[in-house]
């Protein structure tokens, strides 16, 4: 992972999987809002917000604290949890400590974006409450940052707010913002946030035009907009998300709109509202025509939400031209155009941005050749395992027994893993909660997702843990996070983890799919598949090297029954023992044998459920051990105590038993 994403992945790892569901017009749900305080003057090319006129018409018109303390608690009432504060730059207000105090104090959670050039020890005080901070900087001295605010002493004046929030102890993250006039500094920005806090991250990659449609304003923005191949390097997209189905519990600006109603998507998924600094209402930030937004002035919040913003679901139409462009662009999956860009843009929702074109086929180009290079496909069981990796992919990253198991393109059924090189922020351990220890690894749950800590052998080494890993609920997705690619580099891995087997993970996803994995050789005779059970020594290699010469070996030591179309199959593992032969076949289960040593040989049929489970119990993989998992497997084992034949094997050395299961089989109905 490059560092520009350092940020990003600090943040994820334990937010993730804590977002709320979002749902549209029911009260009482966890809104997001944003507020803008001040005017922003310049709309995002040049940062001038300190050279707005204290009396000017547009600071005249700002909403009052009382009108803010109103809309606050009226958005309270409705579900509102989560405030966003920006500008303009907020603190330009005078009575900036008392919003800020106000709405944080009624929220679970809260951002804030500013430049940190009018942070004081008592604001950098209040902003100790936990919340995210992100503090703008827009070059690597000040020439280069004063050049683009057009204001001078304001580089100096940031670094004297962050200190003041390091003074405080007030966590806060470095947004670097890039632009044509600071991107030769931006290797030095980097190097300079890194200094200034532990998280930072690279801010917008690309410039929208002037609220105002002033053409010198756009000319100067579009000025500074780098190109699509820097936008690229800046912002490589996250590999690791592409294929996961959407939730569009979110702004999707990739969305395929299935008609011309181009606000209808937004306005049916997302939880979010954003008021302008004159107390007009929206449904998105972007949303500039004041034909789309609420004066709070004159109504309510609740009135907005519930009346005013489902009305406009219909209001702007695509037409021929959203149709015959971006409607049915092959590249709309990987742009980032929505109407409202395009009507800051060229003043219509339905019209194209050039620039944001270019971007997407660049980005088509990079996916393309990193998938070539960073992601393989493994199935087993009737599931591909989708593997991504930060660090190239070669021909010997695997070992040879796993490649048997790789497939060219996946499966109806995917399981999506991504390797990561970089450790991630894990702080606020106190958001989690312990739910198993183990000799080597712990395991916690916040909110629907698991995050496995593996801690670190060698603490001399500062490093706390040496692997991180995070599922969502079911297991179907996980990031690992590694302290080194060397593993990676060397070769020859014998596990699509980071973890030296990946049996417990694949022993959890198929308990969603009605299946487990055993502790058996598994054989393939005459289309049969048969299951040798029993633990270490019980004759698992035995038995598959007396059967090898009759049959296929799918395992001598790991194999998975799961039921498939109204029937248990049994399938190969990679997690072979003292045979040195896997296979990712797969057969009908015809029988289970459960191996006894002895001095003769014979089969003896198990009869009653429960000797059967009493059998196959001890010997199913277990991963972490819960309550549904165990249910979940309970009802597979007695489903499969029900409809499979069962026998107790007596055997010795000679190869005699090879003889009498194949007279079993022969005769069986």
């Amino acid at each position: 992972m490059n560092k520009s994403t350092k940020g990003k992945i600090s943040q994820n790892v334990m937010s993730a999987y804590l977002k709320t569901i979002k749902v549209h017009h029911i009260p009482r749900i966890a809104l997001r809002g944003s507020v803008d305080l001040t005017y922003r003057c310049n709309n995002n090319c040049r940062h001038c917000w300190l050279r707005i006129p204290a009396h000017s018409p547009e600071r005249e018109k700002e909403l009052c604290f009382d009108e803010i303390r109103r809309i606050v608690d009226d958005a309270r009432k409705m579900g509102c949890r989560e405030w966003g504060i920006s500008g303009g730059e907020p603190m330009l207000r005078q009575d900036f400590a008392e919003i800020f105090d106000y709405v944080t104090a009624r929220s679970a959670v809260y951002s804030i974006n500013t430049n940190g050039t009018l942070i004081t020890p008592a604001i950098a005080k209040l902003m100790k409450r936990k919340g995210s901070k992100m503090v703008a900087i827009y070059g690597a001295t000040a020439e280069v940052n004063d050049h683009i605010t057009r204001t001078p002493s304001s580089f100096e004046s940031a670094m004297q707010g962050m200190a003041y929030l390091k003074e405080a102890g007030a966590g806060f993250v470095i947004q670097i913002i890039p632009m044509k006039d600071n991107y030769h500094q931006l290797e030095e920005m980097k190097t300079l946030a890194e200094s200034l806090s532990r998280h930072w991250r690279i801010g917008a990659t690309w410039l929208y035009l002037s609220t105002c449609n002033d053409p010198e304003k756009n000319k100067e923005i579009i000025g500074q907009r780098l190109d699509a191949a820097e936008l690229i390097r800046l912002d490589r997209p996250d590999m690791s998300d592409e294929g996961v189905p959407d939730d569009k519990s979110s702004c999707d600006s990739s969305y395929q709109f299935t008609d011309d109603r181009l606000l209808a998507a937004c306005i049916a998924t997302r939880r979010d509202f954003h008021i302008d600094p004159y107390g007009h209402m929206s449904f998105c930030c972007f949303v500039k025509d004041p034909a789309l937004r609420y004066d709070l002035r004159t109504g309510s919040f609740s009135q907005c939400w519930e009346t005013f913003i489902p009305t406009l679901t219909a209001c702007v139409r695509g037409g021929s031209e959203y149709i015959e462009n971006c409607g049915s662009c092959a590249f709309r999956k990987d742009c980032r155009w929505c109407p409202v860009y395009a009507y800051l843009e060229h003043g219509r929702y339905s019209a194209r941005v050039s620039y944001l074109c270019q971007w997407a086929k660049k980005k088509n180009e990079f996916k393309k050749k990193w998938a070539a290079d960073h992601r393989r496909y493994f199935q087993i069981a009737g599931i591909t395992i989708r593997v991504d990796s930060d660090v190239p992919l070669t021909d010997d990253t695997f070992h040879p027994k796993l490649k048997t198991f790789q497939v060219p393109e996946p499966g109806d059924d995917v399981v999506m893993l991504s390797h990561h090189f970089t450790m991630p922020d894990i702080s606020r351990q106190d958001l989690m909660q312990k739910v198993y220890e183990g000799d080597h690894f712990f395991i916690c749950k916040t909110g629907s997702s698991w995050i496995y800590l593996y801690p670190s052998p060698n603490k001399e080494e500062n490093h706390d843990y040496q692997l991180i890993a995070t599922f969502n609920q079911d297991h179907s997705r996980g990031r690992f996070y590694n302290l080194s690619a060397n593993p990676f580099t060397l070769g020859g891995l014998s596990s699509l983890t980071s973890i030296s087997s990946d049996q417990n993970l694949i022993a959890r996803i198929l308990a969603e799919r009605e299946g487990g994995c055993f502790h058996s050789a598994g054989i393939v005779l005459k289309k049969n598949g048969l299951l040798f059970v029993g633990h270490s020594g019980a004759g698992k290699s035995t038995i598959a090297n007396m059967l090898k010469e009759k049959g296929t070996i799918l395992c001598d030591d790991r194999v998975i029954a799961r039921r498939y179309k109204n029937e248990f199959k049994i399938y190969g593992t990679w997690w072979d023992s003292d045979v040195p032969a896997v296979s990712p076949d797969q057969a009908s289960l015809k029988g289970i044998f459960f191996l006894k040593k002895s001095s003769d040989n014979r089969l003896e049929p198990v009869n009653g459920k429960i000797n059967i489970l009493k059998r196959l119990i001890p010997c199913i993989i277990k991963p972490f051990e819960s309550a549904d998992w165990w249910q979940k497997m309970l009802t597979l084992l007695e489903q499969i105590a029900s409809e499979v034949r069962c026998y107790d094997v007596y055997f010795d050395r000679s190869g005699k038993i090879v003889d009498v299961i194949a007279d079993k089989l022969a005769n069986q109905p």
